[in-house]
Formats: structure tokens, C-alpha cells, sequence
């Protein structure tokens, strides 16, 4: 990542202040940026530096050294109006005067485009997520990588890296072997042509229940899928076939999410690409036979082996993910290649990235492997598995929600134009929403009161505050040029509130891609919105003072962009009324 200040117009409040405390302790400006804090309580100050980082190695009380470094530190009013010492604490105020200028100027000059930079330019980022399994059902366990992946996807990319979104689909391994053989026996009961996905998933659940019974259907299984390998026609065939057929229907789902991909190779792709990463490992004598498999032994790593060879000659999944970090080295130079998988592959992935340190591949790749973990969507009964039938399909949900979400609108405005599309956008983005607000380590249960709750920290909270603010303009029905507006007509404690909300979008956006993290930016939106209510109830925005009218308008315009610009980072739209 680039300096921080090096590409952000606005004055950057913490780059200052980390700057001048840099020229005092002889800390790198970088490192104490990452000490200092916003407190809690604003009466603490807008940011806070701790100096218990200093303690050691300065050998001092941190009350001492903070006090210490107030004396030395010197920074115009016009960008810090007050400092002072708390404890090992220094805080720091920000001129509000100042800040009102430079966010609702930045506002202006930028608009739609609030709070993107070219900070990423000439550095190259993969994501990698959704990757369902062909002929299996789309359910909401898969929904969450998706949208995780989307919104980082649409981050970076909007902080000026060049990023390519990959939807690594999962067409290959031994359950087509499974399918194929459940096809064979009993493909002639299903027509492919109706609900194809749901008539392979039935196919896959019987198969497996006689694999348990019958390890000799397990064998045979395993055998269609070394055919598959080996090209033979008639299982080429077939797998074409599934392939095509779920991918139409994956795209209803993409379609409906309104998620696209740069690139949609999926593990097939890498099959006659994996003797190369076998060849590497064996020249660099990392390959080693175990039970007639092939693996990679990590006990030095505190790991388990890596299989990267079955007995039978056949690939496996390992395989083909280490040909892919080869491929999308040579292809992308990456700087970054980012797995959106659940938390359930950890192990999996730390074994991948160590292996790909014997392929010969420049440090910086190795390096960029980031893998980005979640906790599982679960339902009330446990988890979901397809092998069992106990999952909910993704495109259920959404048109369950859609639907919900029109029946409360026939109730309380039964009169509201394009009240079809105005509930679709709602209903996807709290579904959207709620995959997103919680840390990505917490678990999911799925749960339609909060998921549709207008009132909580929901996705339709923020979506009506942004209807609230579109309201206001049209009700004023025009908008200020920035020549004529007063802005120390913004001086009450609610207008300073939002716009320091405002003025941290930018920062939390970056706080999204370094942590990973998407729900910084869903949590920063209800904040905003939140602060907004609050600037709302206080604050008669038309009024008889055309110059405080003319400035309140102006906040509920910048409000009502950077929520729309936000949520449409989240992957979600916003609905013209609600």
C-alpha cells in the first residue's frame, strides 16, 4: 500500500499529525500513523495519540513523554485548534471551520466520485470468490463469499487499483465422477431441461447414499472421474453438459445480485496445466510418496502433508489451485491474489501457500497470497450440507425477500410508484447488507427480523435515510451553487457531526482493503446515517435564513451521495421512495 497522503486532496488531519510527531520521536510517520486512535467520546478529541507505544524505548512514564511532545509539537490553528494531554494520551481537535471547507468543497468537486483515489495505480489485485460447484444448488452459504468478494472487488477498485474479479468455478474433481455415475443409472428419471440444478442435486444425494453402502459405486465414481481426466468422450460429454446447464442458472443468481466477473476459469481450466507444478516440486525435491499418493510433507511447518498426487494417478483440488497462483502469476503479476473462503478452509490454505514456495516463483507472489476467511452461514437446525438436501437456495431467498418486503409496502403505501423495483432493490440489499455488517470471523444464523428490520442497523435503514435526504431536495426543489454557501452556517454540533462522518469515508475505505474487512464500510453507513437522523430532528433544513437553508441543503445533498456511493460498494442499490 502507498503512503496515505501522497494521493488524498482533502488536508489529511492524521497524516499531519503523525507527520509532526514523527520529526519529535524519529518514529517513522507510517508507524505512528497506525498508533493513532479516534476516541470514543469526541469531547476526548477527534484523534488521540497513545503514548504507551513509546513507554520502552523511551524509557518513561507515558504521561511524561506525551506531555513532552506537546510542548514540541507545532501545527497551524487553521488545521488543529486545540491539543492537550490526558493521561498518556495527547488529543487532538480539528478546526471545524477548516473542515467544513475542505469536505464540502471535496464533496462538490468530486460528487459520485466522493472519496476514490488513485492510490492503487499500477498495482495489480485478484479476488477470488463465489466459485460455486457445478450441479449443485446455489445456496446462502455460497451467497456470503459472493458478496464479500463483490464488495472488496469494488473497493480496490475504486481506490484506482487494477483489480480482476475470478469466479473459480468448482467444475472438476471427484463429485463429477459421482454425477456422472448417478447419470448413468439413473439420468433417464430426470429431464435436464426443468430446474436442471435441482435434478442434478437429487442425482448427487442418491449416489452418495449408495456410496455408503456400496464402496464398489464409490470405486466406480472415482473411475468416471480419472475417465474425465483422461477425455474420455461420453464423460466429457456429460460434464459439458452439467457445466452449461448450471452456469445458465449461476447467472440468474449473478444476474439478480447484479455481480459480474473478469474471468470465470474454474478448476477445469488448470487440469492439463498441473504435470508442470509436479515437475517444479519433484526438480526441487519437495515431492514425496506416501500410501502410492504423492504430497508434499509441512510437519516442519506444524502442518499436514500435502496431497498434490491421488494413489490412483488422478489430480486433486491442491493441484490445480497451485497451478492457478502459477498461471495468474505469469498472467496478472499480481500484488496481491485474495481467496474469499470460509474459515473452514484455513488449514487448506496455509498448506497451499506454503507449497507454493517451492514453485519457483518470485517472492513478491508468495507474499501476496491472502487468504480471506469467514464464519459459515448456518440455519436454526445446524449446518447446511447438499450430500443432505438441508440447504436454502439463494434465488429462494431473494424472491422471498422481494416478496416480504412488497407486502409491507401494500401495507403502509399501497400508492408508491415502481413499487415492484423500489422492493426489489430494498429486499436484495438487506440481504446484501446483512452478510456484511457483522466482523467476517462471526458466524451467521439467518434471520428475516433483523434481515428486514427498517428501524435496526439494517440495510433498509440506510436505504430510507438516502430516500429522507432525496426527499428534502425535492421538497426544497433546488440545490446551492458552492459559491453562494455560507458555510459557517454549519457550525451546530449535529452538522459538525456528519461531517466529520463525511470527512472519514475515504479513511474507511481504506481500513476496508487493509483489514479486509466489509463491514468497516457497512457500520461507517450507519454511522453516517445515524448522524444525519440526529442533524434531521435538531435542524429545520427549510427555512426563513436562505443562507442556513442553503447550507443545510447542501449537507443533506453530500449526505444522500456519499450513502448511495457507500452502498453501492456494499453491492447494494437504492430505491427511489420507500
Amino acid at each position: 500500500m502507498q503512503d496515505k497522503g501522497e494521493n488524498y486532496r482533502m488536508i489529511n488531519f492524521k497524516h499531519i499529525i503523525a507527520d509532526e510527531i514523527s520529526k519529535i520521536t524519529n518514529i517513522e510517520q507510517k508507524e505512528i500513523e497506525g498508533y493513532i486512535e479516534v476516541p470514543n467520546n469526541a469531547e476526548n478529541g477527534d484523534y488521540a495519540f497513545p503514548c504507551f507505544k513509546l513507554a520502552k524505548s523511551m524509557k518513561k512514564a507515558p504521561q511524561i513523554i506525551a506531555s513532552e511532545i506537546k510542548e514540541k509539537l507545532v501545527i497551524d490553528e487553521i488545521i488543529i485548534s486545540k491539543i492537550d494531554v490526558a493521561g498518556g494520551y495527547i488529543n487532538f481537535y480539528i478546526n471545524n471551520d477548516t473542515l467544513v471547507k475542505e469536505v464540502c468543497k471535496e464533496i462538490d468537486d468530486k460528487k459520485e466520485k466522493y472519496g476514490s483515489s488513485d492510490e492503487g495505480k499500477n498495482q495489480n489485485i485478484i479476488v477470488e470468490y463465489s466459485a460455486p460447484n457445478i450441479a449443485k444448488e446455489f445456496h446462502i452459504g455460497h451467497l456470503r463469499t459472493t458478496v464479500i468478494g463483490a464488495c472488496l472487488y469494488n473497493i480496490f477498485k475504486y481506490l484506482g487499483y487494477n483489480t480482476t474479479g475470478i469466479n473459480h468455478l468448482g467444475d472438476y474433481g471427484t463429485q463429477f465422477g459421482k454425477i456422472i455415475e448417478g447419470y448413468k443409472r439413473w439420468g433417464n428419471e430426470y429431464n435436464l431441461d426443468e430446474n436442471p440444478i435441482e435434478k442434478l442435486t437429487e442425482i448427487y444425494i442418491r449416489i452418495n447414499e449408495l456410496c455408503k453402502e456400496d464402496e464398489s459405486v464409490l470405486e466406480a465414481c472415482r473411475d468416471n472421474f480419472k475417465k474425465l481426466e483422461d477425455k474420455d468422450p461420453y464423460c466429457v460429454e456429460l460434464w459439458t453438459k452439467f457445466k452449461n446447464l448450471s452456469l445458465k442458472e449461476f447467472n440468474k443468481t449473478y444476474d439478480i445480485l447484479g455481480i459480474k466477473f473478469d474471468s470465470t476459469k474454474g478448476e477445469a481450466f488448470y487440469a492439463d496445466k498441473t504435470q508442470e507444478v509436479i515437475d517444479i516440486l519433484k526438480k526441487n525435491g519437495k515431492l514425496e510418496e506416501s500410501q502410492g499418493a504423492m504430497i508434499v510433507d509441512l510437519s516442519d511447518k506444524d502442518m499436514p502433508p500435502c496431497i498434490v498426487c491421488k494413489s490412483n494417478g488422478s489430480s486433486i483440488y491442491a493441484t490445480r489451485d497451485l497451478a492457478a497462483i502459477l498461471y495468474r502469476a505469469r498472467t496478472y503479476d499480481f500484488d496481491k491474489c485474495i481467496y474469499v473462503v470460509s474459515d473452514e478452509q484455513k488449514l487448506y490454505f496455509k498448506q497451499i501457500f506454503e507449497v507454493a514456495k517451492y514453485l519457483d516463483l518470485d517472492k513478491k507472489y508468495t507474499d501476496g497470497l491472502v487468504h480471506v476467511s469467514y464464519g459459515m452461514t448456518r440455519l436454526a437446525t445446524g449446518k447446511m450440507s447438499t450430500r443432505e438436501g438441508n440447504v436454502i437456495k439463494v434465488n429462494d431467498l431473494l424472491n422471498e425477500a422481494i416478496s416480504r418486503v412488497l407486502d409491507i409496502i401494500n401495507e403502509k403505501n399501497p400508492d408508491m410508484e415502481n413499487k415492484e423495483e423500489n422492493a426489489k432493490k430494498i429486499g436484495i440489499g438487506a440481504v446484501i447488507f446483512n452478510n456484511l455488517c457483522n466482523t467476517l470471523a462471526k458466524e451467521q444464523i439467518f434471520d428475516w427480523n433483523n434481515v428486514l428490520n427498517f428501524n435496526g442497523e439494517t440495510g433498509p435503514y440506510i436505504q430510507y435515510i438516502y430516500v429522507r435526504t432525496k426527499s428534502v431536495l425535492e421538497k426544497a426543489g433546488y440545490e446551492p451553487e458552492i459559491e453562494e454557501i455560507d458555510f459557517t452556517k454549519l457550525e451546530d454540533k449535529e452538522s459538525i457531526n456528519v461531517l466529520k462522518t463525511i470527512y472519514k469515508f475515504n479513511e474507511t475505505l481504506r481500513a476496508v482493503i487493509e483489514k479486509y474487512e466489509p463491514s468497516i464500510l457497512a457500520r461507517y453507513l450507519i454511522e453516517l446515517a445515524q448522524n444525519y437522523s440526529n442533524f434531521y430532528n435538531e435542524n429545520k433544513i427549510i427555512c426563513d435564513d436562505k443562507k442556513v437553508q442553503d447550507a443545510r441543503i447542501f449537507l443533506t445533498k453530500a449526505v444522500g451521495e456519499v450513502l448511495k456511493t457507500g452502498a453501492k460498494l456494499l453491492g447494494m442499490e437504492m430505491p427511489d421512495k420507500m
